[in-house]
């Protein structure tokens, strides 16, 4: 990440969800302000080179398979988030929140969105809120966290976060960009919040064929060169043992593949950029009837 700026990577993905709302390709993920929050023409998006990551437009396989798996983590996650909200849960956590916009279009009164990032990344947030003209909700609350001095836990009580209430953390794009240890420290602290407990999040798989390793090992070289490394590759199973280790007794993994036919159906032209990228959700003392 770059002084007083947003990380490349973050910026890349805020492109293409916002060309995903603007090409009239079956929609996934439905966010009015995904485009506006750019400050960008419209019909401009589509052809920018974001971060050297490929521009976000066109039908070729590689870059609609990555928008649409953008857009369907961040579809997964508001739907979690609005069952948890119809439950009583009124705190919902967005760990690397990025240009995120879900919480200035919150739908669910009484649910408070807390917005954890680099203190650099927030403030070109708010620059490019205020340039946009949109506002910030009272319900709306930024936790900045510069980890290298200081810890997610201090930054949340600092603003008001209640530790004795349910709450759902949203943790998209971030895990496969730190340590083992890093990721094991977030889970135990999402673990010892008030139940229940949920939490979804993305993050790369070692791979399962010679072909997904070769495009897991081109993506990470291609990532390394935007000085921000890719650091750890779960294997589902392990990743799902950590999960349980730290007391979530129900987690579910989605493929890429999974979740297109869970929301476009098995016949949808939807490109193959995914390759080892999962999504999960898993929880703590949520009670099913």
């Amino acid at each position: 990440m770059e002084t007083g700026r947003a990380s490349r990577t973050a910026l890349a993905t805020a492109y293409a969800r916002a060309y995903h709302q603007l090409s009239g390709e079956p929609r996934v993920f439905t966010d009015p302000l995904a485009a506006r929050i750019l400050g960008v023409p419209p019909e401009r998006i589509g052809d920018l080179d974001t971060a050297t990551l490929d521009q976000p437009g066109g039908n070729d396989p590689l870059r609609k398979g990555r928008r649409y798996f953008l857009a369907a983590r961040a579809r997964l996650a508001e739907d979690v988030v609005a069952d948890a909200a119809a439950s009583g849960t009124r705190q919902v956590v967005i760990l690397g929140a990025g240009l995120d916009t879900f919480g200035y279009r919150n739908p669910h009164a009484g649910l408070r969105v807390f917005e954890v990032d680099h203190p650099d990344t927030q403030q070109w947030k708010h620059e490019m809120l205020a340039d946009s003209g949109i506002e910030i909700p009272e319900s709306l609350t930024f936790v900045p966290v510069d980890f290298e001095t200081g810890t997610l836990a201090a930054g949340l009580a600092a603003t008001g976060f209640r530790r004795d209430e349910p709450a759902v953390f949203v943790w998209l794009g971030v895990v496969m960009y730190l340590t083992a240890e890093a990721i094991a420290e977030t889970l135990r602290f999402i673990a010892e919040q008030g139940q229940p407990v949920r939490v979804v999040a993305d993050y790369l798989s070692s791979g399962t064929d010679p072909a997904e390793r070769e495009a897991l090992r081109q993506r990470i070289e291609r990532i390394s060169k935007l000085n921000e490394p890719i650091l750890s590759c779960l294997d589902p199973d392990e990743f799902t043992e950590l999960l349980r280790s730290f007391g979530f007794d129900a987690v579910e993994h989605w493929t890429f593949a999974e979740l297109m036919a869970r929301y476009l159906g098995d016949a949808a032209d939807v490109g193959s950029a995914a390759g080892t990228a999962r999504l999960l959700c898993a929880s703590r003392g949520l009670k099913i009837d």
